[in-house]
Order: structure tokens, then sequence, then C-alpha cells
């Protein structure tokens, strides 16, 4: 059992005050959430990746917010300490009315800990709503769906002085917001660097550099579980892609072959109920 205290937004505050790290990993089960809980994972992020990673699809615009209510009680019963934060799907925040409404029924439905959502400086109306409405936040800006969506590519949000600085200007605004926290998604880590010395929020980078509060990764890539997409800020732990594979296959040709199962798996009745068995037959 767990016994690590449950992780607080006050916790990741004092985190970032400390200059302690913080950890941040995807999960959309129970059994990973739970070994990322295991593993002292800060904050496990039920993201709406489970559109690619969990169910196949092309892209992760279509995930709905009952996907990520249903995902996010999966989680919720493998998790104890780590913080649970549910990403507001593409669509589900358009106005303040649905972006609480979407929020509200997170967290009641899924039992998160707090929402997630990608924004600019324009989203700061959305943030503040869901933060008076009693929900923390955790901002995301940089490389994100929106900015994809928009441009139909998938390019660095932050090329030149002018586009970095819009991403300063976007990160003040989700923290004057009242946002809890913020990811940073592929931004030069000089600006990674800029953005976490000017905000007092924790700062978590996804390939944003090693000057933030912490850093986060999906954990499908970093176990490489999903080999689709390959970003330069991956680093790929494990290869359980290939372990699996060898293993099933493995499972397979013993089945084909007749070697297993052997009496060693398999159950046996007393030879003397056998044979009354055979008797009456």
């Amino acid at each position: 059992m767990n016994t690590r205290p449950k992780v607080s937004v006050a916790a990741l505050r004092n985190k970032k005050k400390n200059n302690k790290k913080i950890t941040l990993l995807t999960a959309y089960d129970a059994p990973f959430a739970s070994f990322l809980d295991q593993a002292g994972i800060d904050i496990v992020l039920v993201s709406d990746a489970i559109g690619t990673i969990a169910n196949g699809r092309p892209e992760a615009v279509s995930v709905t917010v009952d996907e990520m209510s249903y995902h996010t009680r999966a989680v919720r019963n493998g998790v104890e300490s780590a913080l649970v934060v549910t990403t507001l799907p593409f669509g589900s925040y358009n106005s303040v009315v649905e972006a609480v409404d979407s929020a509200t029924r997170i967290i009641k439905e899924g039992r998160a800990d707090a929402v997630h959502l990608e924004g600019t400086a324009q989203s700061a109306d959305i943030v503040r709503s869901i933060v008076e409405s009693g929900i923390p936040v955790l901002g995301h800006i940089g490389f994100t769906k929106q900015q994809m969506v928009l441009s139909g590519t998938i390019g660095l949000p932050a090329k030149d002085a002018e586009s970095s600085k819009r991403m300063i200007t976007d990160a003040m605004a989700m923290a004057d917001s009242g946002a809890f926290g913020l990811i940073i998604e592929c931004l030069p880590m000089s600006l990674g660097e800029i953005i976490t010395r000017s905000l007092e929020i924790p700062v978590i980078s996804i390939g944003s550099g090693v000057y933030c509060d912490g850093q986060g990764l999906v954990t499908q890539d970093m176990l490489g579980l999903y080999k689709e997409l390959a970003p330069r800020f991956l680093k790929v732990y494990a290869d359980l892609q290939q372990v699996t594979v060898s293993a099933v296959s493995q499972f397979r040709n013993e089945v084909e072959t007749g070697s297993f199962p052997t009496e060693q798996n398999s159950y046996s009745l007393d030879e003397r109920e056998l044979d009354k068995l055979l008797a009456q037959l």
C-alpha cells in the first residue's frame, strides 16, 4: 500500500519554492495509474491523447467529455496519492458557461482533483471562471492541439522573438487567471527558463528544457508502447512493445506446439473420484 501523503496543489507550490522537481506522466486505466502512483509520480494526467494512444484514432480532437470522465474514473481507482488531473478535450470550453460545465462534470463524474486545458492569453476568462467555481486548473501553452487544428501543421510555437514574447504573455495570463500550474510544450530551453523564473506557480516542461520546475511525458511514449511519433524531447526508458510482442508470440507458439499448458498449469481430480465419475458414465 502507498504510504506517501496525498499530493496537493499546495504541495506542488512548495516543491517549486524548495527547488524540488515535479514529475508528470499520463494514464488512462487503473493498472497503469497504480504503477505511476507506486513509483511516486506527482501528477497523473488523464490526457486526451486517449484518442490516439488508447483508441487508435488518427487524431485526439474528437475525444469527448464523456470519454474523459470514463477514463478518469478508471485512473482514480488506481491512484492513492498522486494528483489526478484531467484534460478538458478540444471544443469543450468554447465559452465560460461551457467551460465551467465541462470542468464540473470531470470533477463530479470522473472524480478528478483538477482539470487541464490548452489555451492562450485569450483563455484568461475561461481559466478564471473555472477557478472561481472552485476547480483547480493546470494551464498549457506552447504546442497545442488548438495550434495544430488552426495551422494544419505540427511546428514549434516559438521560433523568433515575436512569437516567444507571445508565449510569455500567454504564460503570464494563465498565472494571473488563477491557474495553479502551467505546462509548457516544445518551447526553446531559454524561453522555458525565462517563464519558470518569471512565474510563482510551478512550470512543467514537455520538451521545454531542464530549467523548468518539473518534467512530463506521455507514459506510453516513454515505455515504447506508442512509436508512431518520436519527438526530439522524448526519452524511451523501456521497449515494452517489443517485450509484449515477444511474450505473446511465445505464448502462441507454445499453444500451437502443445508445450503449454503442462501438468503444472492444470488442475487434477482425485483418482478415486475420477474412477467414480468414469463408472457413472
